[in-house]
């Protein structure tokens, strides 16, 4: 992604559709009519789209939405075929997949919004989850489906659901995939947002806006050591804490942050 291609609409009839303006990339899932559901094809786009987000100085906040009812229903099952009954494939093919596709948000250095509406069934739920913020629909729904289809849960599902809600919630809900509705997902911890649909474009905007004038790098570096901090101990955490301070302090953004404070000015920021 270029700076040429800033202001520019990507896609039209895409299944997945980008848009970067004023330092947002929009990425969304355009397959209304299947409820957003992901074939292979559109998951790899995605996983492209945010790959290239995190090295393009020009995007400083990446929002992942959809057309129509649903935000995403899962993974596009009409194409896997055969291939649950193999032996050998299936691992690497969740490796390179699902688990790429949530990893590819978590590892974005920009932050990442999730916008619900609907359903977020399978995947779709742990795109939101990976997910740094969350805005949701009061009608939206989140289900981890893959018990109703004799699945294991899979896309980085057992990883995320444990670390945001606890062992004995995140049980429950894989064990019987039931619906989570958007205000009971946020009293858990999921959602940052619940809103009529009506005001969701104005808190997307609101959310993006200050995401895309905030110090990106130090966005960065805090993102990286708030999702690692589950998986280290106070020593290592402590550590990378140490070590990201030093980092930023060489930043333009952390000069012109101090500067703004004693001259008693708003800050603008750049973003490195």
């Amino acid at each position: 992604m270029t700076e040429t291609e800033t202001d520019r609409d990507r896609g039209g009839d895409e299944a997945v559709r980008a848009r970067t303006e004023a330092g947002a990339l929009t990425i969304t899932l355009n397959r209304p009519a299947a409820g957003n559901a992901l074939r292979p094809a559109d998951r790899d786009e995605v996983i492209r789209l945010l790959g290239e987000a995190d090295g393009d100085p020009h995007v400083r906040v990446v929002v992942i939405r959809a057309e129509g009812r649903h935000f995403c229903t899962g993974a596009d099952v009409t194409t896997m075929g055969g291939d649950t009954k193999r032996v050998t494939g299936p691992m690497r093919r969740i490796m390179n997949g699902a688990q790429k596709l949530m990893s590819s948000v978590l590892d974005c250095g920009k932050p990442v919004i999730a916008v619900v509406q609907g359903a977020a069934a399978g995947i779709g739920a742990h795109l939101a989850y990976a997910s740094d913020l969350v805005i949701a629909t009061d009608n939206a729904y989140f289900v981890e489906s893959f018990v109703k289809r004799g699945l294991v849960v899979d896309g980085g599902g057992a990883y995320l659901l444990l670390r945001r809600i606890g062992m004995q919630r995140a049980k429950e809900l894989v064990m019987f995939g039931e619906k989570l509705g958007a205000a009971e997902a946020a009293s858990l911890g999921l959602v940052n947002r619940v809103v009529p649909a009506a005001e969701l474009d104005k808190t997307v905007a609101e959310f993006t806006q200050r995401l895309a004038t905030a110090p990106t790098s130090s966005l960065t570096l805090t993102k990286r050591l708030m999702n690692e901090s589950p998986d280290t101990d106070r020593a290592g955490s402590f550590l990378a804490e140490a070590m990201a301070q030093e980092l930023q302090s060489y930043a333009q953004d952390s000069t012109e942050g101090v500067r703004s404070f004693v001259e008693k000015r708003p800050a603008t920021y750049v973003g490195w």
